[in-house]
């Protein structure tokens, strides 16, 4: 077995599984789990269609590159939503179709990181956990940047030392984030790109909840359209990660891209071709029609301000919260031990969130998850007032 397998933490569901352990939950009460980001609004319709008509396609191998007109559709769907020059993304050299961000997230740190060189993996704090088994299995540290409210949950550069800078050779971002749905300014995504170029390390921007945000008029910003904006045509050291999985409510289709730097994905093709990850041509049909329509994710976005407008305001006197500007997620601030209040609230109101501190690792004295909670409103509306209800009675009856 692989010697760093070890340095692996369980993963944070299998520790909320055993915080559960023995703990029987009042029977009259149904459960209503918000701890997991799996997205619930129903598949659309388009995507479930071109999926059927293609399953012909399961009779072919599928090439690791994906079919033209997939890598076109999201060239197109990239130029329109992040403001670039049309015909920029070469879709031959630029992009690749990949199994879902979570493979590609993972897969793309092995291929990238030169072990030999005593590495750093930079990354936020708290994180989704795939940054940091990507980073130790691949043999390199990993390397956290605390993002607390003090700095609106936006990792703070400037206070990384120059010797962390010039071990580095990855750089996640994740905006908007997980677990706050802060967004990234685009002042901040140019700095992580000058010192990316200052220290000559890659940046791999995880954009899954980029759709997901709450003012129709101002979508999150993304790391092409911040090279684009300096004059980075050619985004050297930026690859940019997206999905479907929320995008488009559909998890289970497992599928994305990563799209960017050509030298880099030239050489994470060659990788890709003995990963073997290749997306199934039904997959990819669907695929294109996802990417080529914004109806579907419009209405989403319009479920989640629904559930968030509902629930916020339900425990707005019960809890300190506020809206965040992406995402599906409410990250708020408990009044005891995280996992105790999460083993409390299952106790008493079989209602099931995620332990903040699970997220997170003790970095520089502070673990910024702990006496946080993660709720993940993927759960119908009137689910997630429910839940809203029984934590607000939870809150005030403790």
């Amino acid at each position: 077995m692989t010697p760093y397998l070890h340095k692996l933490q369980s993963y944070p569901f299998e520790k909320l599984a055993a915080l559960k352990q023995g703990i029987t939950p009042p029977a009259g009460k149904r459960h209503i789990a918000l701890s997991i980001g799996e997205p619930a609004h129903a598949t659309p319709h388009l995507i479930q269609e071109a999926l059927l008509t293609h399953l012909n396609g399961l009779s072919n191998y599928p090439t690791t590159k994906g079919l033209p007109e997939l890598r076109q559709a999201i060239a197109v769907w990239l130029a329109r939503r992040f403001g670039l020059a049309e015909g920029l993304l070469n879709p031959e050299a630029q992009i690749l179709p990949v199994s879902g961000t979570r493979e590609a997230l993972f897969s793309f740190a092995q291929c990238l990181i030169d072990r030999t060189a005593d590495p750093l993996v930079v990354m936020p704090n708290p994180f989704y956990q795939i940054y940091e088994g990507a980073a130790l299995l691949a043999g390199a540290e990993p390397y956290f940047l605390n993002t607390i409210a003090d700095n609106a949950y936006l990792p703070d550069f400037d206070a990384v030392p120059e010797h962390v800078w010039r071990r580095c050779q990855l750089l996640y971002l994740c905006t908007p984030g997980n677990p706050s749905g802060a967004v990234m300014p685009r002042e901040t995504l140019i700095r992580s790109l000058e010192l990316a170029e200052k220290y000559d390390f890659v940046i791999a921007s995880d954009e899954c909840y980029s759709e997901l945000y709450d003012d129709e008029n101002s979508p999150p910003p993304g790391l092409l359209e911040a090279a684009f904006a300096i004059g980075n045509t050619a985004f050297k050291r930026c690859v940019a990660f997206h999905s479907l999985s929320k995008r488009s409510n559909a998890p289970g289709l497992r599928s994305g891209f990563v799209a960017g730097d050509a030298a880099i994905l030239r050489d994470y093709f060659k990788y890709r071709t003995y990963h073997g990850a290749a997306m199934p041509l039904p997959t990819q049909h669907a695929s294109i029609a996802a990417w080529g329509d914004e109806k579907h994710v419009a209405e989403n976005r319009r479920l989640y301000r629904e559930k968030f407008a509902a629930v916020i305001g339900m425990l707005g006197d019960a809890v300190q919260l506020s809206k965040p500007p992406a995402g599906f997620y409410l990250w708020i601030e408990t009044p005891i031990d995280d996992t105790e209040f999460t083993r409390q609230l299952f106790a008493r109101e079989n209602v099931t969130v995620l332990p903040g501190s699970y997220l997170s690792r003790e970095f520089g004295g502070l673990n910024p998850g702990r006496n946080h909670v993660r709720i993940a409103l993927v759960a119908p509306l009137e689910e997630c007032v429910e839940a809203a209800f029984r934590i607000k009675d939870f809150l005030h009856t403790r």
